[in-house]
C-alpha cells in the first residue's frame, strides 16, 4: 500500500500549473494528509499569504 509523500507541517511549494491561478506564490505548510482520492493523496495546505486553506493533489506539490 502506498504512503503519502509529504508529511504534517511539511512546507512545499506549488507545482506551475497550480499557480496559473489565483494561488499564493511561496511556501505553504501541510496542516492535513487526506485519503485517496481517483488513485492518488491529497493534502490540506496553508500558505501565509492566504486566509483560507487548499486541497491539492500530491503530483501538484514540489518540496521547498
Amino acid at each position: 500500500m502506498a504512503d503519502h509523500k509529504f508529511k504534517l507541517g511539511q512546507r512545499v511549494t506549488l507545482a506551475e500549473n497550480v499557480l496559473r491561478g489565483n494561488a499564493a506564490r511561496g511556501a505553504y505548510t501541510i496542516i492535513k494528509r487526506l485519503p485517496e482520492r481517483d488513485g492518488e493523496f491529497e493534502y490540506r495546505v496553508k500558505s501565509v499569504a492566504e486566509s483560507h486553506e487548499r486541497v491539492v493533489r500530491e503530483r501538484e506539490l514540489r518540496r521547498e
